[in-house]
């Protein structure tokens, strides 16, 4: 495993990409593409003319279908919900891939699953086009000053083809392996990881609460001591807000844990690793998802817990 601060530059010999689409120009996709167009031509395409308006103003090239945004670009940057997504996107009744140009390369930045890239991976080699698996981490603001952590699988000259891509968005780079789904694979692990660790600090919290303890104090004394993580120290200041008007600000939705801990357990269950842990956290956001909760920020678990605070009005256990 390969990590570097920063990711280095490929050689003109390689035919690096100049060119860039991007679909979907949403909250991540728009800064992802308005940092790309400090350094690549990016052409943009959303069904929200809003957001076409938006990414125009910041230096976007707006298309007005996929196919056409497609059209003679270098790469695709893609940044899709889930599998089913990924498929549609490339393969369904108006999907793209048809429209990549051979030796084009695809970036996956989503967190889809090995099964489900491995899927499409084939079809899209079949068409003289690669794929870097670049699943990411960090959030709008740290999209747009190119501040992402990167996890990447795939071959060297794929790589190598994509680094003006990666150079631009990503801070941290970690190579893992030289097949696509590497990427995936690791992210999978990854994120098994954060999913247990909210869960953890919603469970402790939820405890603290219903012992009547202050939770800023709380979690204060927590965060400074062997109990830390990093998922407590972040989600524990939003958790704080989960039974305020309106709760925390959405910078991660719970659902999206939902989807993650069920790649998480598919992959378990095919390798044949118990995961029990990680199969707890996922039936809590898959309660608090049938809650009605599934839209709001992952911090919201703690309500799961702990439905009611003391302090506004619940009674004392």
């Amino acid at each position: 495993m390969d990590q570097t601060p920063a990711p280095t530059s490929s050689t003109d010999e390689q035919a690096p990409v100049r060119s860039v689409a991007v679909l979907g120009l949403g909250a991540m996709g728009l800064p992802m593409a308005t940092r790309l167009s400090t350094g690549l031509e990016v052409r943009g395409f959303d069904i929200a003319e809003a957001r076409l308006d938006l990414a125009r103003e910041r230096g976007v090239t707006p298309f007005a279908s996929a196919a056409e945004a497609v059209e003679g670009a270098d790469a695709l940057l893609l940044a899709v919900r889930d599998g089913a997504q990924l498929e549609d996107v490339l393969f369904g009744k108006t999907g793209v891939a048809e429209h990549l140009a051979e030796g084009a390369v695809v970036l996956l930045t989503s967190t889809v699953g090995v099964s489900a890239l491995v899927a499409v991976v084939e079809r899209l080699e079949a068409l003289g086009v690669d794929v870097v698996d670049a699943p990411l981490s960090g959030g709008p603001a740290r999209a747009g000053a190119g501040d992402l952590l990167v996890v990447v699988g795939a071959t060297p000259a794929a790589r190598a083809k994509a680094a003006p891509v990666l150079d631009l968005l990503a801070s941290t780079l970690t190579v893992v392996g030289d097949r696509p789904g590497d990427g995936q694979a690791l992210k999978t692990v990854n994120q098994l990881l954060c999913g247990v660790h909210v869960a953890a600090a919603a469970e402790a919290l939820a405890l603290a609460d219903s012992l009547g303890l202050d939770l800023e104090r709380t979690l204060e004394a927590l965060t400074a001591g062997a109990a830390d993580s990093f998922m407590l120290g972040n989600r524990g200041p939003r958790m704080l807000q989960a039974h305020s008007e309106g709760g925390a600000e959405v910078l991660s939705r719970l659902d999206i844990f939902v989807k993650d801990l069920g790649i998480v357990g598919d992959a378990a269950r095919a390798a044949h690793v118990a995961a029990p842990t990680a199969a707890a956290a996922e039936q809590l956001f898959l309660l608090g998802a049938t809650q009605g909760m599934g839209e709001l920020d992952d911090s919201a678990l703690l309500r799961v817990l702990r439905p009611q605070r003391s302090d506004a009005g619940a009674a004392e256990d």
